[in-house]
């Protein structure tokens, strides 16, 4: 009884130490699950059924292990990837690479703004633009006035409505689990699927978050313990990291199934979201309607949050200046970030084919970031004896390697 005793408690606290560190994987999910992954993922289970959802799969587990490097880049050496880029390659060839993230950074808000808009148009019949600009004003309020603690506890409170959302929706659809199955795990390259494909891989690994990740565990000043309490740290960071990643595919997978259940199976294409919204009240009742446009206000508005907080660290370490929303480089960041987006949608005639090729954007700026950090994650001098085993940079390489020789098939596809 006496070491049953121990041994439970010794179980507990370590589940209680693992709920210290739950936080900044859910950050990051929240961006891959945003209005762009929802275009994404509604267009592939709109025209190729369930065939599309290993795309899904594959860039989840790139994703894991590309957010798991970026976390330990930020716990090793207390600099997020904007300032390890900035102390460490030369000075003209960083800010070229840190503006194209910017730039990748504001196609992504430009999703996310539109998203949310998008949602309030569905609900409450706002202009777009309008809908623009309350969300543009709520993020800044958001940002400049909750401390940075309370804001990830409101994305991850978001992520989980999103989450139930879609669940909800799964269970009103009638899904085939075999096809499903199937296409998770079976490749198929459809015809005329290369562009969607890419679309679903920015969507899902997005530039602006592996900053991110650095970025919100380096704040947590890790790299300033003991090597013991260290490698606790990555351990744990680890799990949070494979539990939030894990949550995001199975709501993006749901959002894939419930298209192609819905959509795919009536001969229906869906060429814009609010189509989708419309199309959804006859098929799965007048609930399922309102809830996708509930939930698309949450994602597109705490997306649109986090995409910010991204842009604010990017720029803030141009100037090798950690985050501090007080700070006048994080403040303009976020702002550049805001009102790139704004005046971006000013000049998109279709929103959905914005929203489609604001992720496109993303995967093609992708292999510059990942093979940035497989660089300084290698780099003795910058991790020290925590840099990446030869097993590490070989699986991040083919990261790389893969996203590389999608972008090239796009090219080619045009």
């Amino acid at each position: 009884m006496g070491f049953f005793s121990r041994h439970t408690n010794t179980n507990y606290r370590t589940g209680l130490e693992i709920l210290k560190y739950i936080g900044p994987g859910f950050i990051v999910t929240v961006g891959f699950i945003d209005p762009g992954n929802w275009v994404a993922n509604l267009a592939a289970g709109s025209q190729f059924g369930y065939s599309l959802l290993w795309v899904v799969t594959l860039a989840t587990i790139m994703l894991i292990l590309l957010q798991h490097n970026a976390a330990h880049l930020g716990i090793v050496s207390g600099l997020c990837l904007s300032e390890a880029s900035t102390t460490y390659f030369p000075k003209p060839i960083s800010k070229i690479f840190l503006s194209s993230v910017m730039i990748a950074a504001i196609a992504t808000i430009t999703a996310e703004l539109l998203g949310s808009a998008i949602g309030l148009q569905m609900l409450f019949k706002i202009p777009i633009i309008a809908g623009v600009i309350i969300t543009g004003l709520g993020i800044g309020i958001v940002l400049f006035s909750n401390s940075y603690r309370r804001i990830e506890n409101y994305i991850i409170g978001f992520v989980s409505i999103i989450g139930l959302s879609f669940l909800y929706e799964l269970f009103l659809a009638e899904v085939s689990w075999i096809q499903s199955l199937e296409g998770a795990f079976v490749p198929s390259f459809p015809k005329n699927s290369v562009l969607i494909i890419m679309c679903i891989l920015g969507a899902v690994v997005m530039p602006h978050n592996i900053f991110l990740h650095s970025e919100i565990i380096q704040s947590r000043q890790w790299h300033l313990e003991d090597q013991t309490t260290i490698k606790k740290r990555l351990r744990f960071e680890f799990m949070d990291t494979l539990i939030a990643m894990g949550l995001g595919w199975i709501i993006n997978s749901a959002m894939i199934m419930v298209a192609a259940s819905v959509f795919f199976k009536h001969g229906i294409v869906v060429t814009e979201l609010q189509q989708a919204k419309e199309t959804l009240a006859p098929l799965l009742g007048n609930s399922a309607s309102l809830v996708f446009a509930i939930a698309l206000i949450f994602a597109g508005f705490s997306s649109s949050v986090t995409a910010a907080i991204a842009s604010a660290s990017i720029f803030a370490g141009m100037y090798k200046e950690p985050l501090d929303l007080k700070d006048n480089h994080s403040k303009l960041g976020a702002i550049i970030a805001i009102l790139g987006g704004i005046l971006a949608i000013l000049f998109i005639g279709n929103t959905y084919d914005g929203l489609i090729w604001s992720q496109v954007l993303l995967s093609i700026q992708l292999p510059f970031t990942i093979f940035a950090l497989i660089f300084l994650t290698s780099s003795k001098k910058v991790m020290g004896i925590y840099k990446n085993t030869m097993l590490n940079k070989i699986s991040l390489l083919l990261v790389g390697i893969t996203v590389t020789i999608l972008n090239i098939l796009l090219l080619m596809n045009d």
